[in-house]
């Protein structure tokens, strides 16, 4: 059977980390406005405060992990951050490159690795809103070997650093949404995929998006009266199935126009269209342009 998650992480393409070691000491705050990137933070001493656009603080200490897929409108601070008539003061970059917070003559409370990274994908606003907001995960040494494998992998010049750094990326990103409880909290894929009815539709989709499955077919695959399935779906991945099977086969379409594998009937062909006018039809209505021209497009794009 196919793996949805592990088909939308490879597809998000995470690319050109950035990643440093960052100490603080007392009071400090940090804002940031990070539009498609994902933030990603493992604690090695101490403790911080993480809030991320209005929702509930998040508090972790030593050998705790954080993923933000959409990392905008948050702040990382210590416990008690500074108060509004404090100074605010910017991260000092020390000779070794490591980030110092807080004031420079207090002894060192805090120890994190910080990084940031890219999303490659065309649908990546799609891709992550089927994601939990926040991912933690607390204690869980594989994830420490990971970030720390990141850092360096980041920070070097070797061959293949790139390929390296995406498939360790996408590794990172599977671990920490496969080791957090609380990443079926909200609607989203990992609920849909926790609720063993629509995981079987949502792995029957994946499977084979080249088959114009129907509401009827997907609801018997997952052992529900199509009324009963609908609803179900809609709740616990956020969106209608049939809207999902779609926005699923278009992300498919992107990425072979982008990549420039495939011409628009081939693509058509390969998820499911019985012809490339059709095809055109259904993509230039979700995707506002017709394929061709979104493909010259991406290709533009790409050499510049």
């Amino acid at each position: 059977m196919s793996d949805p998650l592990a088909e939308i992480i490879a597809m998000l393409k995470p690319r050109a980390p950035f990643s440093k070691l960052v100490q603080a000491s007392g009071r400090w705050q940090v804002n940031r406005i990070e539009v498609e990137k994902v933030f990603y933070s493992m604690i090695l001493k101490g403790s911080a405060r993480l809030e991320v656009a209005e929702k509930s603080p998040v508090i972790f200490g030593a050998g705790d992990f954080v993923l933000v897929p959409a990392a905008f409108n948050f702040s990382l601070s210590s416990l008690e951050p500074p108060r509004p008539t404090d100074e605010q003061t910017a991260p000092v970059i020390n000779a070794d490159g490591v980030a110092h917070l807080g004031p420079s003559d207090r002894p060192i409370e805090m120890q994190a690795l910080v990084g940031y990274c890219e999303l490659g994908s065309p649908d990546a606003a799609l891709l992550v809103s089927l994601l939990p907001d926040i991912i933690a995960v607390r204690g869980e040494d594989r994830l420490g070997t990971l970030t720390k494998l990141v850092a360096s992998e980041a920070r070097a010049e070797r061959p293949a650093r790139e390929v390296v750094l995406e498939h360790l990326l996408q590794v990172l990103m599977i671990e920490a949404l496969r080791s957090s409880s609380e990443t079926t909290a909200m609607p989203g894929l990992l609920r849909g995929l926790a609720d063993e009815r629509i995981a079987v539709a949502l792995r029957t989709m994946h499977a084979k998006p080249d088959r114009n499955w129907t509401m009827a077919e997907l609801a018997r695959a997952a052992g529900l009266s199509r009324s009963a399935f609908f609803a179900r779906f809609s709740r616990t991945v956020g969106v209608p199935p049939m809207d999902y099977f779609l926005a699923w086969r278009m992300t498919i379409a992107k990425d072979l126009l982008r990549g420039g594998r495939k011409s628009v009937s081939e693509v058509a062909t390969q998820i499911g269209y019985g012809s490339a006018s059709a095809f055109s039809m259904a993509f230039s209505r979700l995707v506002g342009q017709p394929p061709g021209h979104y493909a010259r497009q991406m290709a533009a794009a790409d050499s510049v």
